[in-house]
């Protein structure tokens, strides 16, 4: 984790964490990865993402 992450704690209930884990390897391979990626894809299709700052996200993956 990089000096300008931020941790931040959420609860799920099990269904909803039995749906992440479904989601490993899809979305990432950690908890985190899949829940960050889950949540950039959503503000993505939300168009809360600029085109300019999807273009930033794809040149770091």
């Amino acid at each position: 984790m990089s000096n300008n992450s931020k941790r931040i704690q959420v609860n799920f209930t099990p269904e909803q964490y039995e749906l992440i884990q479904k989601l490993k390897g899809e979305l990432g391979g950690s908890d985190a990865d899949v829940i960050r990626n889950i949540v950039i894809n959503w503000l993505t299709e939300k168009s809360f993402i600029s085109t300019s700052i999807k273009n930033k996200i794809s040149k770091n993956k």
